[in-house]
């Protein structure tokens, strides 16, 4: 289990309310409303950790930032107009080597073009390889009447399939958190059956409460979503993998 490449701030600290304003105004300026791993200051601005991730615009800026990371890697496509890389072979794993970075960003930035015509690929983001964790899923969508709605659940890529999620009105305090935790049905997965180990509920109630803040500290916000977010065992705590949030547009 990779734990070691962690790119965040001290989950004690407070959260940075203006580094979260500066990445909104930013995005803004570019009359961007749907960001995704580019904005990832968002989550660490409100103390939640993130996998190590860095950004390359060509396949020589791929090559040298993995260079300066752990093998195997993953590399996702960076586009304002995909939402789910995996589809249209956005995500490439356990990449072992240099030349294996370099063949899969000529792949990507050669296929996706063939499948989405419209979309502008911006790049791709690296990331090291995670094993070990469960994936659970929060998101939030803003309800015209309820306000900020949460969302808590199995997450990575069958979650619309299983749709194993639990809703509660944000915001939340700690018993409303554990509640949404221990209320989908494969909880038991996450408390340890059969021998396993449990999963670091601790860690994973404390981000939900950190959400809970950020969507309510912004009104703006009208979707967001952290999918995959790994849970590891008890103690070892949680890493944010992906994520995507929508602004409005006035």
């Amino acid at each position: 289990m990779i734990m070691k490449q962690v790119d965040t701030i001290p989950r004690t600290t407070g959260p940075d309310r203006e580094l979260a304003v500066r990445v909104f105004e930013a995005a803004r300026i570019k009359s961007r409303y749907i960001l995704g791993l580019e904005a990832f200051d968002i989550l660490k601005a409100y103390g939640i950790p993130v996998v190590k991730t860095v950004f390359a615009k060509t396949a020589e800026e791929a090559m040298s930032a993995a260079e300066e990371m752990d093998y195997p890697l993953v590399m996702k496509v960076v586009s304002p107009q995909i939402s789910h890389k995996s589809d249209v072979g956005g995500i490439k794993l356990s990449l072992q080597n240099a030349a294996e970075v370099k063949a899969a960003y000529q792949e990507m930035m050669e296929s996706i073009p063939k499948k989405l015509p419209d979309a502008f690929l911006d790049g791709v983001q690296l990331q090291p390889m995670l094993s070990g964790g469960r994936e659970v899923i929060i998101g939030m969508i803003r309800d015209p009447t309820f306000g900020p709605m949460l969302m808590f659940g199995l997450g990575g890529v069958y979650v619309e399939i299983v749709k194993d999620v639990r809703f509660a009105i944000a915001p939340l305090d700690e018993r409303e958190a554990r509640e949404m935790i221990k209320g989908i049905k494969t909880y038991p997965l996450l408390a340890g059956i059969r021998g396993a180990k449990p999963s670091d509920i601790d860690s994973l109630v404390d981000v939900i409460l950190r959400v809970s803040k950020l969507v309510c500290d912004f009104p703006e916000i009208e979707e967001f979503e952290v999918n995959p977010l790994m849970v590891f065992e008890k103690g070892k705590g949680i890493l944010a993998v992906d994520m995507r949030l929508k602004l409005k547009k006035s």
